[in-house]
């Protein structure tokens, strides 16, 4: 029988010395308005919460039962009032927020009005287009800048129906109709990747969005400039689950990321997204813009539920796939707590998309802009949208398939990118289970082979889990060795002269080539996970000391200030006292409440060069 583990915080809220002495020092008069800060304060009843919130003084700014909490602009004095309440358990500083987007300086396509975005072909999309499968009456959500309305492709569906079935701004806390315009692009751009109507006339009316027929529910948690915050992401979020049945929500796109500052567990965002997972949401997220260094997946693709997207780029070259590659700023796993991430791959380089011109990414790089609405962006933002499209044909051609059942089926029939050998060109923890392939995924009837081991319910009540990956010999290893990456961009292949790495691995409806049997039906060596008491992986094997990367020299985290004085290896934080009770494995204080440089901002993601 499996252990259960509760983790009881009593008043788990960690704050510093200087936090300390700062509350201390006012704690004798309320301090001014002017020095009230944003918090995320968390309890087991929202009710509670803002009622404490209140008797204090703060003002309550946001309301997120989601995850039982409220936003709150408190003084110093208010907020080490409220650490005293038995109504609160945490108290989090907010965050700022951006989203994951790069550029490129070429659109790959001619100047006319209709255009071929190719990434539909590119993932065997297009021929469940031509079988009848379009996303019709899926609703896909997504948390973004908004939704530029006006825009035919993402107003109407390929019927000529309008399809956007609400705006919500989550900043404003309203529903809304020209008030949720996106002033910043990016969210248009992510929209008209994952939906667009328009077609190409000179690739004979293909459709540039994956889920051209898909309906719509927008929602606006990030300003013109792409900064958002915790407390509106996780509004917004609270919103779609609220109304996932009024609107028949099945997908979730989130095209942002943020560094991780604590286990995935006890980031308030994360907690939001399994809230979604639990209740039937397909979550698909972008891994971050950050990579290729190990360890470098964000919050929230640092979470084992969800559908977590790295990139790949054709290379300028959409027809000729054999110069197809990983995207040099995909960010790469393992998670801290040894998961693999991402979990696939889908086009991301200079994709093309809808934008306004007044958008301000169109101002900030005009060089990018296409002509007639179009415009030109990279990133893992767009490799999700991917994503969330394909979600949404499944859905469409089998309305039963749970989140789980649908990660199974993309995972499963995903390509992996190997040499002529059959040889990993990326590890798992860059590519995941490799390119998404759309038609297979639609082919597939598997079921039970994603996020095995897992569960959410149990772990939103308490009790988490660890993944397989270990650290031997100066390899990233899954469970007993297999599948070594020194940390190197690209592994030692051999790619037959013309062939591409994700289509010599073959169809793979039946599963993947390169390994003998089916590896997600065979007890997943990467998707297998243990709760945290069933044999602690941190000492039955310790992934970081058996062959330690922070001790033995690790070229991706030589110099972090992450692994400088690394809680890691001064005893093991699972079993040698409770990193939570203990003081923070992250910091000493919180990272939460002690402003942290290098955990300042989340994003719909950072810009970067195309590679």
């Amino acid at each position: 029988m499996r252990s259960s583990m509760k983790l009881w915080v009593a008043k788990c809220v960690f704050y510093s010395a200087t936090a300390a002495t700062l509350a201390g020092a006012l704690s004798a008069g309320r301090g001014s308005a002017t020095d009230a800060g944003r918090y995320i304060v968390q309890g087991r009843d929202v009710a509670a919460v803002a009622r404490a919130v209140g008797e204090v003084g703060g003002e309550v700014t946001h309301e997120m039962r989601i995850i039982q909490a409220v936003g709150a602009r408190l003084t110093a004095a208010e907020r080490a009032a409220l650490e005293r309440r038995d109504a609160v358990r945490r108290i989090y500083a907010d965050r700022e927020i951006r989203a994951s987007k790069a550029h490129d300086d070429d659109d790959g396509e001619g100047g006319g009005r209709y255009r071929d975005s190719h990434f539909p072909t590119q993932v065997n999309a297009d021929q469940l287009h031509q079988q009848g499968l379009t996303g019709h009456g899926v609703t896909v959500a997504s948390v973004d800048s908004g939704l530029w309305k006006q825009l035919a492709g993402l107003k109407r569906n390929a019927l000529g129906s309008d399809r956007i079935l609400v705006h919500y701004d989550a900043i404003k806390d309203k529903v809304a109709g020209a008030n949720a315009h996106d002033g910043n692009g990016h969210g248009s751009h992510v929209w008209s990747v994952l939906a667009s109507s328009l077609t190409s006339a000179s690739s004979g009316g293909k459709f540039n969005g994956v889920a051209p027929n898909a309906d719509v529910v927008s929602v606006k948690a990030f300003d013109e400039d792409g900064r958002g915050t915790y407390l509106d992401v996780i509004r917004g979020i609270d919103f779609v689950v609220a109304h996932k049945d009024a609107y028949g929500i099945r997908v979730l796109n989130l095209s942002m990321s943020a560094p991780p500052r604590s286990f995935y567990w006890d980031d308030p965002l994360n907690q939001a997204v399994m809230a979604a997972w639990r209740d039937g949401i397909v979550v698909v997220t972008s891994a971050g813009n950050t990579g290729p260094s190990a360890m470098s997946v964000g919050v929230p693709g640092n979470l084992p539920y969800v559908i977590t997207v790295g990139s790949m780029t054709d290379r300028f070259t959409p027809d000729d796939p054999s110069d197809d590659v990983l995207s040099a700023y995909s960010a790469a796993g393992p998670t801290v707590e040894a998961f693999v991430k991402p979990d696939l791959i889908a086009p991301g380089g200079h994709m093309l998309g809808l934008m306004k011109k007044s958008d301000r990414i169109v101002k900030d790089h005009p060089e990018l802009d296409a002509g007639y609405d179009f415009f030109v962006m990279s990133g893992t933002s767009q490799a999700a949208a991917v994503v969330s499209g394909v979600a949404a044909l499944l859905l469409e051609a089998d309305p039963a398939l749970t989140p789980d059942g649908v990660k199974c089926r993309l995972m499963a029939s995903a390509r992996p990118a190997v040499d002529r050998h059959e040889h990993l060109i990326y590890g798992p923890v860059q590519q995941g289970s490799g390119l998404i392939d759309a038609a297979a995924a639609a082919a597939s009837t598997l079921t039970g082979c994603a996020n095995q081991g897992l569960d959410v319910v149990a772990d939103l009540a308490g009790e988490h889990f660890v993944g397989p990956v270990r650290f031997a010999g100066g390899h990233f290893v899954i469970g007993e060795g297999a599948y070594p990456w020194d940390g190197s961009f690209v592994q030692e292949g051999d790619v037959a002269p013309g062939g591409n790495p994700w289509l010599d691995a073959g169809p793979q409806t039946e599963g993947n080539p390169w390994l003998d049997g089916n590896p997600w039906l065979d007890g997943n060596p990467w998707l297998d996970a243990r709760s945290l008491l069933d044999g602690n992986p941190w000492l039955d094997g310790n992934p970081w000391l058996d062959g330690n990367p922070w001790l033995d020299g690790n070229p991706w985290l030589d110099g972090s200030v992450w692994y400088d004085g690394n809680p890691w290896l001064d005893g093991s934080p699972w079993l040698d006292g409770n990193p939570w009770l203990d003081g923070s494995p992250w910091l000493d204080g919180n990272p939460w409440l002690d402003g942290n440089p290098w955990l300042d901002s989340v994003g719909i993601n950072t810009w970067v060069d195309q590679d």
